[in-house]
């Protein structure tokens, strides 16, 4: 009952009264609740550990966590993570927000990072020594599997390093077209030995890594002088005319902080520091 209702109650107020009153404060609460917008959330369907159509996705159990902070229906448009991936999503108003952004993204405003990672190395755990770097010299010998890109095949920063150094003999990509995501294929491909090693976006290899027996990680570091970064600060975007919604959300992944940890740690997310970042937001650009 709310506070209106029960000061007419202690004030002798007529059971006519006290009635109309809560009608009318029960009614408003069903017309808010009814006029709420649902939180509708633009995902691939098929990428794993990130987001599937089953819902069983870091990305889709954050989104569950921010609906239920917001108080709104959770609502889904899915679209594989190809080119023009916002155009047909947001752009077609099928959707208002894309989950684990770079933090800055141009096509969208974004959140303050939830969590920052990068780039790593798997290995088996039988190798002699794990691979630590792209100076090692035992790379030109070895099956390295890389995913790519895009429509356009387009390499990671870390498959741009190895290009650069000359060694691609031994490189193997992985397009995003194919059944399941580039981490999960890379990965049965290092257990059965058509891979010695793979470089992995750390948030899809950490879970598999959990799941597949005698896989090791090792963080990986843009070589040096090298401009582009090995590791990314991570966020919610939102469409660029909803700045309400996206300081809502922001507010609720602060609340949620603690949740939102123990999800990454659940699902294996290799973090890095987030360093002053975890308290700033990074300007969204005017992107397209």
């Amino acid at each position: 009952m709310s506070s209106r209702c029960l000061d007419l109650v202690r004030h002798g107020g007529s059971v006519a009264v006290v009635t109309l009153a809560c009608a009318a404060f029960v009614a408003g609460a069903n017309d808010a609740s009814a006029a709420a917008p649902p939180l509708r959330v633009c995902a691939e369907p098929d990428n794993m550990p990130l987001s599937s159509a089953q819902g069983t996705g870091l990305e889709n159990r954050l989104a569950e966590l921010i609906a239920t902070e917001l108080d709104a229906e959770l609502v889904y448009a899915w679209q594989p993570q190809r080119r023009g991936f916002v155009r047909k999503t947001v752009g077609a108003d099928l959707c208002d927000i894309w989950i684990g952004v770079p933090t800055g993204f141009e096509r969208l405003l974004t959140t303050r990072p939830y969590y920052r990672s990068g780039y790593v190395i798997v290995t088996r755990g039988d190798a002699a020594e794990p691979l630590r770097s792209l100076a090692d010299p035992r790379l030109a010998t070895l099956r390295i599997g890389i995913q790519l890109i895009g429509d356009g095949l387009a390499t990671t920063p870390p498959g741009l390093a190895l290009a650069r150094a000359g060694l691609v003999d031994g490189v193997v990509g992985y397009p995003v077209y194919g059944e399941g995501s580039t981490a999960e294929r890379m990965s049965a491909d290092l257990v059965a030995g058509r891979l010695d090693a793979a470089i992995v976006w750390g948030p899809q290899a950490g879970w598999f890594a959990r799941r597949v027996a005698h896989l090791t990680l090792t963080t990986l570091h843009a070589p040096a002088g090298f401009e582009l970064p090995f590791d990314f600060a991570i966020s919610v975007g939102v469409r660029k005319s909803m700045p309400a919604l996206r300081d809502d959300i922001d507010s609720a992944l602060q609340r949620r902080a603690p949740d939102v940890r123990a999800l990454l740690d659940a699902f294996g997310v290799p973090q890095l520091d987030l360093g002053a970042q975890s308290l700033t937001r990074s300007p969204a650009g005017d992107g397209r």
